[in-house]
């Protein structure tokens, strides 16, 4: 069995699929919600990088790019 995702241009396509289904060659699934694509989930980072003054970040940068050369 192999799946595939359409994209239902006409609706009345609809029809046709469910025709199918009832023959038993296809099977219909809805979309689950954390299955369709959203914005990230960004609350599982918070709190994975400390607040830091813009002068601590700018130095930081400096030494990595310094170690680059």
């Amino acid at each position: 069995m192999r799946t595939i995702t359409i994209d239902i241009i006409n609706e009345k396509v609809l029809n046709l699929l469910r025709d199918l289904e009832q023959l038993k060659l296809i099977r219909l699934r809805k979309e689950k919600p954390d299955e369709k694509q959203s914005t990230p989930d960004w609350s599982k980072y918070k709190g994975a990088m400390s607040k830091q003054s813009k002068s601590e970040i700018d130095q930081q940068l400096n030494e990595l790019r310094n170690e680059w050369e």
